[in-house]
């Protein structure tokens, strides 16, 4: 139950140990772990790499089957191959879990230089710190230009950054479903998905025992967050007031299957760390406002959201558009935030005009 563990089959991961690092708001971290995976093959100029972004809680696998050391098939597995859209003939495609992940890559549930876990200990985290430990991923992997950084959600926040703090870095950029900072509405429900993991007594204020974690709070957190991740038409079209056999709301049952599906596979400690760096996210922060974040960006930029998003609507894509002097594209779908996660065939287009 939970995140990866040491000791767990490894899978298609890839892991890359870093020296100490230093978070900006303070702390220290002794060593951070990277876990990666890669399809395709490397030019020898380095320059067909793209970066794929995961979402809050994806992982680097974003393409393959689910098997040992991966309990769900890749998160974008139709974007991913020969082929495809990032074609793995033309294109070395990295993922790597992000600093504060459960999949392999430091963070709270991983053990610090006493055996013990990080838990309550791990340092606050910012977005612009899970770039920088991409950074020193590239680096390793001798890439010093991506061909394009591709993210949607918390992934997109992470494209983005990319693009503003090293922008001779980033050829082309795909952002995707998310904003340029945190508004009053997504930090209302994250802080509510967190109380609801702490207000679980299992919780112990972070320092939690991993064979009983606060699956109850967790559980609730995701609850919320689905809710927001999928639309009201749709949910209402699907379900409706439907009451099933056991009593239960249809609608109740199927966030109760989210919530468990969830719990087998990810860390409450993660869950609360990443939903903090995503509140704290203000691209124009120490860089003159948004506006003048947004103007240090030199790569050809596509920036997409979707129609029926109630967590990150469509004006929050159109003031990244605004500033990057690009028309927004918009996918139309009933999934709401998910679509960026469903619509394959959609994104699919927009990455082929893109790296053409």
């Amino acid at each position: 139950m939970g995140g990866w563990a040491e000791g767990d089959p490894v899978g298609d991961r890839v892991f890359l140990d870093l020296p100490a690092f230093r978070p900006e708001r303070g702390g220290v971290l002794p060593s951070v772990r990277v876990a990666y995976e890669t399809w395709g093959t490397l030019a020898p100029d380095a320059s067909n790499a793209v970066l794929v972004e995961h979402a809050l809680t994806g992982d680097s696998h974003v393409a393959g089957p689910a098997g040992p050391g991966h309990p769900t098939p890749g998160w974008w597995d139709g974007l991913v191959g020969p082929g495809a859209p990032l074609d793995t003939d033309r294109f070395f495609v990295v993922c790597a879990n992000v600093l504060g992940g459960c999949q392999g890559t430091t963070g709270p549930s991983s053990l610090t230089p006493d055996g013990g876990r990080w838990g309550s200990r791990f340092p606050e985290i910012t977005v612009g710190d899970q770039v920088r430990v991409e950074a020193a991923l590239a680096d390793a992997l001798g890439i010093s230009r991506w061909a394009c950084v591709v993210g949607g959600s918390m992934g997109g926040m992470r494209a983005l950054e990319w693009a503003v703090a090293v922008p001779d870095r980033v050829a082309r950029l795909l952002f995707l479903a998310s904003g340029a900072v945190a508004t009053a509405d997504q930090i209302g429900t994250q802080t509510t998905q967190q109380a609801a993991i702490r207000a679980d007594p299992r919780w112990a204020g972070g320092d939690y025992d991993p064979a009983d974690p606060p699956v109850a709070g967790l559980g609730v957190a995701r609850r919320i967050a689905h809710l927001t991740y999928r639309s009201a038409l749709e949910l209402d079209a699907r379900f409706g007031t439907r009451v099933q056999d056991d009593g239960r709301f249809a609608v109740a049952s199927y966030l109760d299957h989210h919530a468990d599906k969830l719990a087998g596979r990810f860390e409450a400690g993660s869950y609360v760390l990443l939903t903090e760096a995503m509140n704290s996210w203000d691209v124009g922060r120490d860089r003159g406002g948004i506006e003048a974040a947004l103007a240090r960006v030199t790569a050809r930029s596509v920036v997409a959201g979707v129609d029926g998003d109630r967590l990150y609507p469509i004006t929050q894509q159109q003031q990244v558009a605004d500033g990057l002097g690009v028309p927004l594209q918009v996918i139309s779908s009933p999934f709401g935030h998910d679509g960026f996660l469903i619509e394959t065939r959609a994104v699919g287009a927009l990455l082929r005009d893109l790296l053409a």
